[in-house]
């Protein structure tokens, strides 16, 4: 008899068979109850040797291998070198909730009132509380996935449904997401750093010095900042430098909620717009007067639902700002007591705080500049007063949270690509450090010379975030859990398959929209936008 985990809820039994792998009746249990219930996201060696999954989930197994593999995986061998799952998590409830409430609010905040401008209040209200929805039922189908075979890494998720392919492809969108997500925070540091420090030393118009150039100074933070804490090994250490983030996100919403009622609307440039088309004249000056008023009211009144060529990047930002799903398994794995439960309550607290935070930025970001706001924010505020103290102050919270934010990003990319390249070696400082400065130079060359904060979003939003949010885990959670247990026509099933087909429907319609917004030449990507 086998005894594992810990607590009245965390013992599961099952016996051993000597001979060629048992039947499947004494098969079940070891495969679905003994690995949901072992503690701290160390999955069976043993019990579960890594092998291509075979028709009917069946697996062969040597004569009494299941049972001296897993008396030495339970025993947990001291001499044995620890995987990223092979320790207690010792991270608590709390600094768990900043790291994944710092993974799902990066950039994506500062494009939110530009998409409410293009979708309108009711409109946006409605597709930001549906995607929020969504992201929840999405980690539970992947904490449930997790629970069945005891693994906590996505790309053994996708390994245990569909073998080498199912892993490759996960590891993929992984890499992809949380590039595109790394690059839009260092374009953000690269846009605004150089307008801090113009405004700090009170210049007028940017100078060709090296600490003005964005180029040179998003490299100068990457290495002085965010490199040393890429090299942390553990995500649970970051905890406290993600509720720094947090905190200086929030300066952000209370300062947006502030200007709401400190900047007129329209601002002196669109009013002075709107006078140049009249003449000044004065049999009509009054005339001209009126329409005037007439523009400034019809400017200055929030529309409630919106639809034009650029409602396309909508969803996609939206998806984009509410992706955390690479980093939830490696947050369940170092939390400490962990259980599915905890885990979904962390993921739903991040969500909610997010949700709020999220609809109160693009609300007031929204009702200050009404159409005339910009895809990306703060870039708008410029426009009321380049030396604002204010808004000089949000601009480095923003900086500061977007770059300590990288390093959370990170961790998922590095992971990926050591389950696909280096899945059966130990752990090694070196390709660890190796792996951490690769990436951030790719990062840094795409950032310097990618054309825009926008076509970065749209497109990495539309496809890799329905994936990892929509698809990856709606099909590995039908083909992860066991017929025995769920029936392919039972309802969890298929509202599962619904909600893939979901995913793959607005990776559709939202690259298709792009493309033709891209082709026809409609989009004002520069400049503006």
């Amino acid at each position: 008899v086998l005894l594992s985990g810990r607590g009245a809820d965390h013992v599961s039994v099952g016996a051993c068979v000597p001979g060629g792998g048992g039947s499947r009746a004494m098969e079940a249990p070891l495969q679905t109850e003994m690995v949901e219930l072992v503690p701290n996201g160390k999955h069976l060696e043993g019990l579960l040797p890594v092998t291509a999954p075979m028709a009917g989930n069946q697996r062969v197994e040597g004569p009494g291998r299941s049972c001296v593999e897993g008396e030495g995986f339970l025993q947990k061998s001291p001499s044995k070198e620890p995987h990223f799952t092979d320790f207690e998590g010792k991270t608590s409830f709390g600094m768990s909730v900043f790291n994944l409430s710092n993974a799902i609010m990066g950039s994506g905040i500062l494009g939110l009132a530009y998409a409410m401008a293009n979708t309108g209040i009711i409109l946006f209200l409605f597709l930001l509380t549906a995607v929020a929805l969504l992201s929840s039922y999405s980690i539970h189908l992947l904490l449930k996935s997790s629970g069945i075979v005891g693994i906590r890494a996505y790309e053994q998720l996708g390994y245990r449904a569909f073998g080498t392919p199912g892993k490759l492809a996960a590891a993929l969108a992984i890499t992809l997401q949380n590039i595109g997500a790394m690059s839009s925070y260092l374009y953000i540091i690269k846009s605004e750093l150089p307008l801090v420090i113009q405004t700090f030393l009170n210049l007028e118009e940017q100078t060709s010095d090296w600490y003005m150039n964005g180029n040179y100074l998003v490299i100068l933070v990457s290495v002085i900042v965010i490199l040393p804490l890429a090299l942390m090994r553990q995500l649970g250490y970051l905890g406290y430098s993600s509720g720094f983030s947090l905190s200086c996100m929030v300066f952000f919403l209370i300062a947006v909620i502030y200007k709401k009622f400190h900047v007129p609307c329209p601002l002196a440039p669109s009013l002075a717009n709107i006078t140049g088309n009249f003449s000044l004249m004065e049999v009509v000056k009054e005339q001209a007067q009126l329409q005037v008023e007439t523009e400034v009211t019809a400017f200055c009144t929030p529309n409630y639902f919106t639809l034009n060529t650029q409602t396309a990047y909508t969803i996609p930002i939206m998806a984009f700002a509410f992706v955390c799903h690479p980093e939830v398994l490696p947050i369940y794995t170092e939390l400490k007591d962990p259980s599915k439960r905890k885990m979904q309550h962390i993921s739903n607290l991040s969500i909610a705080v997010m949700y709020v935070m999220y609809f109160l930025a693009a609300l007031f970001g929204y009702l200050t500049f009404y159409d005339g706001v910009e895809s990306e924010l703060l870039h708008t505020y410029s426009k009321v007063d380049p030396f604002d103290v204010l808004i000089l102050c949000v601009r480095v919270a923003v900086l500061t949270a977007v770059t300590l934010t990288v390093p959370i990003v990170l961790f998922p990319v590095r992971r990926a690509l050591q389950q696909m390249l280096f899945q059966d070696q130990e752990f090694s400082w070196l390709r660890h450090v190796l792996i951490a400065i690769s990436l951030l130079t790719c990062i840094n060359l795409l950032v310097i010379f990618a054309p825009n904060i926008l076509g970065i979003f749209g497109v990495i939003g539309a496809t890799s975030a329905p994936c990892l949010i929509f698809i990856f885990p709606a099909i590995f959670y039908f083909r992860i859990m066991p017929i025995e247990k769920e029936p392919a026509k039972s309802t969890p099933k298929i509202l599962a398959l619904c909600f893939a087909a979901v995913g793959l429907l607005l990776m559709t319609m939202s690259l298709s929209f792009i493309i033709i917004d891209w082709v026809s030449g409609t989009s004002q990507h520069g400049g503006s936008h």
